[in-house]
């Protein structure tokens, strides 16, 4: 294949093989008669940097970053926007006037899903967060911008938990953070309080994934949502549906930070229905 006339799109991320950031964004290139291509680039840590000066040497319009490079990659970068310096992770890279520009897009996605899908706000809500990677940074400066009441944040390496709640305390005087590691006794104690919970982390994409936090506690009135796609139907809220819970699925945040990227690189507005219709055809059996 000659894409030497395309313009170049992709998707950096490791492990990747999950990933329908490729079918998401020819659909929407199909629906503007755009002459692109989107690919999916298996790239481990160790060689990120190469893959970034990559784009540069090769006119990569631009790329979508995902685990693990969303944090790694912010250093490597010429400029970043506004909200990835704020969030302190990128997902997105525009090479522009020979530059590569960081955006995040990811928690932008995530409140338009939580708002358009299930019709919820985080504003004045105590929200229990799992995890505290790039997209638990995203989603997290964005529920203290949506002004959450409080924020428990809960991860396996509890520093990492700290520091996320330390960085969100320095930038936002509107809400109540708190760390605390991801174990089964004190996830009991903080899931009583908690109105909406999230889990940002990797768990769930494998069959043999358990669900990540005791979901005989979790209550019919609180919201579950997973950011995780695929499987759209995840262990943890396969849980919170037996409690009789509301739950909301990762496509939704998918969707959405991908028609920002789209926005960012082609100028041009994704069909989000029609795209989501196009997913959900390649999720379900």
């Amino acid at each position: 294949m000659i894409v030497n006339d395309k313009k170049v799109l992709g998707i950096f991320g490791y492990p990747i093989g999950h990933t329908l950031s490729p079918l998401m964004h020819q659909v929407a290139a199909e629906y503007h008669y755009l002459d692109l291509i989107y690919l999916a680039f298996s790239v481990k840590p160790p060689d990120l940097p190469a893959a970034l000066a990559g784009i540069k040497a090769l006119g990569i319009k631009g790329v979508n970053l995902t685990i693990p490079h969303k944090e790694a990659a912010i250093p490597l970068v010429d400029e970043l926007s506004e909200e990835a310096r704020l969030i302190g992770a990128i997902n997105t890279i525009v090479l522009a006037d020979g530059k590569l520009i960081g955006h995040n897009t990811d928690g932008q996605g995530f409140i338009t899903s939580l708002s358009r899908d299930v019709g919820e706000s985080p504003k004045g809500k105590t929200i229990l967060l799992l995890g505290a990677g790039g997209a638990a940074r995203a989603i997290a400066i964005h529920l203290a911008l949506a002004r959450a009441k409080r924020i428990i944040i809960a991860n396996r390496t509890l520093n990492r938990a700290e520091e996320l709640a330390s960085y969100l305390e320095k930038h936002s005087n509107r809400v109540s953070v708190c760390a605390i590691p991801l174990e089964k006794e004190i996830l009991i104690t903080h899931m009583e309080e908690a109105e909406i919970i999230i889990n940002t982390t990797p768990i769930g994409m494998s069959r043999d994934d358990m669900v990540i936090l005791p979901g005989e506690r979790l209550r019919p009135q609180q919201l579950v949502c997973d950011i995780v796609y695929r499987p759209l139907n995840t262990p943890l809220l396969q849980a919170a549906k037996a409690k009789g819970g509301k739950t909301l699925d990762g496509l939704g945040m998918l969707i959405y930070q991908g028609a920002l990227s789209f926005k960012l690189w082609t100028g041009r507005d994704m069909p989000v229905e029609l795209v989501r219709k196009r997913l959900l055809q390649e999720l379900l059996p």
